[in-house]
């Protein structure tokens, strides 16, 4: 299976209407340069031989868990993770987007052709963008831009009906982020893919965190300087027969008293039905398998074993859903390497996603199938509230962003006392698998 997003490029660029937040226009399938909209991450991932077999890093072979996670919360919950952060507002920025100009050379137009087909302009300024090509910060902000607007475009498509919303917000201490929100669509009650790129210094707080997992910092008048930047999504469709999902892809960069730099990259995709479809699950986890193998073999049951222990709701011996693929602390063996992996996962999320919400928005449901829906959802936003370590930190972070913490959580959901389905049921058959993972993919 082809995990590039091709087929969408096709489609129409959804961007912001003109004025800040509101609805999504059409416009032409090529961006404002006559280019085509480049699918998330252009250029194609080579077979990388050793992703997984390099150093171990420290503290354990990239299974650090701690602060890097608290990005896989909320892209925007960035913002607020790493340490006295104040409330972010919303402010008016300047796109930064100009067209060509005479005498620029036509590579250096090339992107802002590029950004011409974003939800909004990226957070870091185009001339600074321009002036560092080849840096990974710079590299990994493109992508989660081009993510974002791919998995949006996709979902407004699907939709139909309703419109994302944009919501830029700023750090004062440094970076920002974007926020897309649908809500009370025709396929979705609520989803969201939002981004954040923010930098600063890290709190101490953040750092003892990470020197309790087996890292070495070296601080000067006990400050850190960090750069931190992700895309994050979770998507709930109305019809209880298709299914909720989430994915968060994040970098994190760290730069020491001695200008010796530490970098890691994490992140994740899982999916949670209301109702177990073979097929559906199958479907899922094979798009996420060759993503992990075109880079090793060993890192797809490596990432999958990780989700399915991730995700447990403690206190209800059951995963949140049927898993997915989950990492952390990423960092051998080469910075592009991981990159790439990085960038294959992230554009397997429309291919893997967006065929089964085609397939199920339509079906048909009764009220007591809408009801399990509702209960499952209750779980859903327990193990966000109790359990999930971004969300976690970034509730308890003074300043932090609420409304993109909390982002995750669908519009609806319910909980009844003592609630246990009949024997042999359809959700009797979910909760089955809930309790004990499946393999989906051999």
């Amino acid at each position: 299976m082809a995990l590039h997003l091709g087929r969408l490029s096709a489609g129409p660029c959804w961007r912001a209407a003109r004025g800040g937040c509101g609805e999504l226009r059409a416009w032409s399938p090529r961006c404002a340069a006559g280019r085509i909209c480049r699918p998330p991450g252009t250029a194609v991932a080579e077979q990388s031989r050793g992703l997984g077999r390099g150093p171990v890093a420290r503290g354990g072979p990239w299974l650090g868990t701690g602060l890097a996670a608290a990005l896989a919360g909320l892209a925007g919950l960035a913002a607020a993770a790493f340490g006295h952060v104040q409330r972010a507002e919303m402010v008016p920025k300047s796109s930064g987007v100009r067209g060509p100009s005479p005498g620029r050379p036509e590579e250096e137009d090339e992107l802002a052709r590029r950004c011409a087909c974003f939800m909004a302009a990226p957070v870091t300024d185009l001339r600074e963008l321009r002036r560092r090509p080849g840096d990974m910060k710079t590299k990994m902000e493109l992508l989660i831009m081009e993510t974002q607007a791919q998995v949006c475009q996709a979902l407004a498509q699907v939709d139909g009906g309703a419109s994302f919303s944009v919501d830029r917000w700023e750090r004062k201490e440094g970076g920002g982020g974007i926020s897309c929100v649908l809500q009370d669509g025709r396929v979705f009650e609520k989803a969201g893919v939002s981004i954040s790129v923010v930098h600063g210094n890290l709190s101490e707080e953040a750092a003892k965190q990470m020197r309790s997992r087996g890292k070495i910092l070296k601080t000067k008048d006990g400050k850190l300087s960090f750069t931190a930047m992700g895309v994050s999504s979770v998507i709930h469709p109305k019809n209880p027969h298709a299914p909720t999902i989430h994915f968060n892809y994040r970098y994190f960069e760290v730069e020491e008293a001695d200008g010796h730099k530490q970098w890691w990259f994490g992140g994740g995709c899982d999916l949670t039905p209301t109702y177990l479809n073979q097929e559906d699950a199958v479907h899922f986890h094979r798009t996420l398998k060759e993503a992990c193998d075109q880079h090793s073999p060993e890192l797809y049951p490596k990432f999958k074993k990780w989700c399915d222990d991730y995700f447990f709701i403690v206190h209800r011996g059951e995963r949140r859903g049927i898993g997915g693929i989950f990492f952390d602390d990423l960092d051998s063996p080469s910075k592009e390497e991981v990159f790439h992996f990085v960038q294959s996962c992230a554009q397997a999320v429309v291919p893997s996603y967006i065929p089964l919400v085609k397939k199920h928005c339509d079906d048909s449901f009764t009220p007591q199938e809408k009801l399990w829906q509702q209960l499952r959802r209750g779980r859903y936003v327990e193990f966000n509230l109790l359990y999930d370590r971004g969300t976690k930190f970034g509730l308890f972070t003074p300043g932090s962003r609420i409304e993109s913490i909390l982002m995750s959580l669908p519009l609806t959901a319910r909980w009844e006392y003592m609630h246990s389905p009949s024997e042999n049921s359809k959700e009797a058959e979910i909760l089955e698998v809930l309790r004990h993972p499946r393999d989906w993919v051999h």
